[in-house]
């Protein structure tokens, strides 16, 4: 990949960037820009590919993490709770990247048209990993982003331009992860299982032997691999998403901290003060003060 290709994008980026915010025309297509570093960001990954156009970003799970700068992607393939900063950015040259949502039914479906047998599914990869992005994905992002100012073509030509993406990732380094998202019977998608009945059910008690059932496994089993896969127990997976979701009511509904606690199944309002501030650095009553002020703040720039 040569650098005049990447400012192509970069450009591209930014122009929609201004026009649109983070989301873009084109379902599933995303972008993210900063003029400066930030403090930890926290959030869920979904299976994606992000692409950094510029500057720099650590993404971190459990006790894992993730370097990566302009001409590098992080490819996500599961729904993990990450704490990220954005360490290199500025005005004249902010921190910018591109986010394409990954279908799992479009890996299956490909693997399922080009079955593979070269890659070894022995061992559990990581959800999220590293690599230089590729010269062959340089031309459908350029042609993704392009379609955002051609409504017409969008529905028709974007889910052809996301599919090639797909394949493209499943011919690289990724192959193996990827491939795991897609298919059915693999450790990655009976572990996704578990975690989508986690995040649909996160103000409910925790049952390890339920989720392993879930992922058709014993339950010792589906505690390693779990942690392998996610960097985290299954009791900090739920811890982490439902903070997050308290952290999501206190911005947007502005409700009594203590409500909001049992809302996401805190019986201890102690308990649930603590291990929030423990997760964002203020009790949950300022940082919902905080974050609502930033909010307005932006709003009336």
């Amino acid at each position: 990949m040569t650098e005049p290709h990447l400012e192509t994008l970069t450009s591209r980026a930014l122009d929609l960037w201004q026009c649109h915010g983070r989301e873009t025309p084109v379902p599933g297509v995303f972008l993210a820009v900063s003029d400066e570093p930030t403090g930890p960001l926290h959030g869920v990954y979904q299976p994606s590919l992000c692409v950094v156009l510029q500057g720099a970003k650590i993404s971190r799970v459990g006790h894992r993490t993730y370097h990566y700068d302009a001409g590098k992607c992080l490819i996500a393939s599961l729904d993990v709770p990450v704490r990220a900063e954005i360490t290199t950015a500025s005005t004249a040259r902010p921190y910018a990247a591109m986010i394409v949502n990954i279908d799992p039914a479009i890996v299956a479906e490909l693997l399922l048209e080009h079955p593979t047998s070269e890659t070894n599914f022995a061992t559990t990869p990581e959800t999220l990993a590293v690599q230089p992005l590729c010269r062959d994905l340089i031309n459908p992002l350029e042609r993704l982003l392009d379609l955002a100012g051609r409504p017409r073509d969008i529905p028709v030509l974007a889910p052809m331009i996301q599919r090639e993406i797909t394949w493209q990732l499943l011919n690289g380094p990724q192959a193996g992860m990827l491939c795991q998202v897609g298919l059915a019977d693999s450790r990655v998608a009976r572990i996704g299982k578990s975690i989508a009945w986690v995040r649909e059910n996160f103000a409910e008690g925790l049952s390890v032997p339920h989720l392993a059932t879930l992922a058709g496994m014993s339950p010792a089993t589906f505690h390693r691999q779990f942690k392998a896969a996610t960097a985290m127990t299954p009791v900090q997976y739920q811890k982490s998403i439902r903070l997050q979701e308290a952290r999501r009511m206190l911005l947007s509904e502005g409700v009594d901290v203590a409500q909001v606690g049992f809302a996401i199944g805190y019986e201890s309002p102690s308990q649930f003060s603590r291990e929030y501030r423990r997760m964002f650095g203020a009790p949950p009553g300022r940082d919902g003060a905080q974050l609502r002020s930033a909010v307005t703040a932006d709003s009336h720039d």
